[in-house]
């Protein structure tokens, strides 16, 4: 079994050195490094990053908590985080939560067991976590992504999902729709859904209108006609739907259309993530965009901040974007 003396002896460096390569890189010159690596791949040698743990009490591992992997928002702000994690030597521990509050706690309790050296998460609702809470007395840095806590002084990497929506409804009244409702999957579930929803409440009152009540369907990103139903029909029949994700406001459409809905010329559909798939179907989503990347660059730039003992500048609400696609239109002439 080829061993570390052996790596160095083919670089042509002493023992230390080579350790030094593996262990801490930026403290090695390039060149240097580059001997290292290239006699450690030749003899087929990987390093002890156990042993190396046991000495530093660090497991150059991060925990990421999401909701969910299905949902390509999640999976885009994971791949930037994985690129961000790589580039600065550290690999990541990925669970998901299905919105699950106790799922939630046992997932972060067995990355702590793991030894993780930092938590990025997304929970359900932030608020009302006791899970959150208790990590105030642990340890572990912790950042957060998606949730914005107003009772807890946690980093957080979010956009303003309130003034997002505002916007987003600001928008369709613009056009001169009226009635406008918001549909979501289990509100309980997602704390994002409340803010996103007093949004829409803020740009109605702010028009003179009522705000609608919300429309819960039973999954975050899968519509059911028969809870929709009942807001097509009658006098106060909606023009205009803003739904609390991309992949739930694609299934919107795709159930009004089967029903013999026309979208947007009888009902416009506002979208809100700005995955790329809302570009590919027909009509093309119009969504808030919220910028996914930036998102998981900047929570693991900030979490490995904090490791280091520093102390990071408060997070901003990032920037959100109204995407137009071909799904939102005047409301229909013949209702006015």
């Amino acid at each position: 079994m080829t061993d570390l003396l052996q790596v160095a002896k083919l670089a042509g460096v002493s023992r230390a050195t080579a350790a030094r390569a593996f262990s801490a890189p930026e403290l090695v010159r390039e060149e240097t490094r580059n001997k290292v690596l290239a006699a450690s791949e030749q003899l087929s040698f990987r390093p002890n990053h156990i042993a190396r743990q046991l000495r530093t009490q660090s497991s150059r591992t991060l925990g990421v908590l999401l909701p969910s992997l299905s949902n390509p928002v999640f999976a885009e702000q994971l791949q930037a985080m994985e690129v961000a994690s790589q580039q600065s030597g550290y690999a990541l521990l990925i669970a998901t939560s299905d919105y699950q509050t106790q799922r939630e706690a046992d997932i972060v309790e067995n990355m702590l067991r793991q030894r993780v050296d930092g938590l990025v998460l997304t929970v359900a609702n932030a608020d009302s976590s006791r899970l959150l809470v208790s990590l105030r007395r642990e340890a572990v840095p912790v950042v957060l992504v998606h949730n914005a806590p107003a009772s807890l002084t946690l980093p957080s990497v979010c956009v303003d999902n309130r003034q997002a929506v505002r916007q987003a409804t600001d928008r369709l009244l613009a056009l001169g729709h009226r009635r406008i409702g918001m549909i979501a999957g289990p509100v309980v579930q997602s704390d994002r859904a409340l803010l996103r929803y007093q949004g829409y409440c803020d740009a109605m009152a702010n028009a003179g209108l009522n705000p609608a009540p919300m429309l819960e369907m039973p999954s975050h990103t899968r519509s059911d006609f028969q809870t929709l139903q009942p807001a097509l029909k009658g006098s106060q029949a909606m023009t205009a739907l803003i739904c609390t994700n991309d992949l739930l406001a694609i299934s919107v459409m795709g159930e009004l259309q089967r029903a013999g809905y026309q979208v947007p010329q009888q009902i416009s559909i506002i979208g809100f993530d700005g995955i790329d798939i809302g570009r590919l179907v027909y009509p093309s989503l119009t969504s808030v965009v919220q910028p996914l990347q930036q998102m998981g660059t900047a929570a693991i730039a900030h979490l490995l901040a904090l490791i280091d003992e520093q102390k990071p500048e408060p997070v901003q609400p990032l920037q959100t974007a109204l995407r137009l696609g071909e799904s939102i239109a005047p409301p229909p002439a013949f209702l006015f």
